[in-house]
């Protein structure tokens, strides 16, 4: 068994605990001799300039699926799906006092402050026929449509890339990882994700977070997978 890509969430993934970039996962990253792809529920900019820091080549999945690109010197691909999640919103706003996320630079869903029920907002969402769903990251919940997620995102960039979804091993930390695990060959969560993602993975590290990251980067290569 032989990978030929690696993506990896950002926050929660490759970074510490207070989201700064853990550089020994940088430098681990940095050492690798195959594509490294970085996948985020945050807006396109961010990911391009995280995928920058490190050094990679700027093939990015952004807004859980929503944007993506594959190189620095092109523009990103959008779903057009913002109409639906804006009319979720616009119901939502009846009920509670929600705050977007950098609204001025997403361009295919809504993130939302976690200051309000969000178990409360699925079940009004339920008596309404929107096709969108609500994800929570632990840094922002989304609100997204029902056809977009990060698994989608790589199957589209992989496709640009040359290379299929199985190609690729994921490594991530929460419940939006969930679907790029299922398409990818094979997917490792690291200790501090959530349940839904430690079930869907093929391994869970002992390290959290950034450590986290390095101990899977080091567990594919002691397998000699990558």
């Amino acid at each position: 068994m032989k990978f030929k890509a690696l993506v990896v969430d950002i926050d929660g993934t490759i970074t510490c605990k207070n989201r700064e970039l853990h550089l020994g996962a940088v430098k681990k990253i940095r050492s690798l001799k195959i594509p490294v792809v970085l996948a985020t529920g945050n807006i396109l900019c961010y990911a391009r300039t995280t995928s920058r820091l490190i050094g990679l080549d700027g093939a990015v999945i952004a807004e859980n699926g929503g944007a993506i690109t594959v190189r620095y010197d092109l523009n990103g691909t959008f779903e057009e799906s913002l109409e639906e999640c804006e009319k979720a919103f616009s119901f939502l706003s009846g009920h509670f006092k929600l705050t977007k996320l950098d609204p001025m630079y997403r361009k295919t869903e809504i993130a939302l402050r976690r200051n309000f029920d969000l178990e409360k907002a699925r079940a009004l969402l339920d008596t309404q026929n929107f096709d969108v769903e609500m994800v929570d990251t632990k840094y922002a919940i989304h609100i997204k449509s029902t056809r977009i997620n990060k698994g989608v995102g790589l199957q589209k960039l992989a496709e640009m890339m040359g290379l299929e979804a199985e190609d690729f091993v994921a490594i991530g930390d929460s419940a939006n990882d969930a679907e790029m695990f299922e398409v990818s060959g094979f997917g490792i969560a690291v200790a501090n994700g959530d349940e839904i993602i430690k079930e869907a993975a093929n391994y869970v590290t002992e390290a959290s977070f950034g450590d986290g990251a390095i101990e899977a980067i080091e567990f594919l290569e002691s397998n000699g997978w990558i």
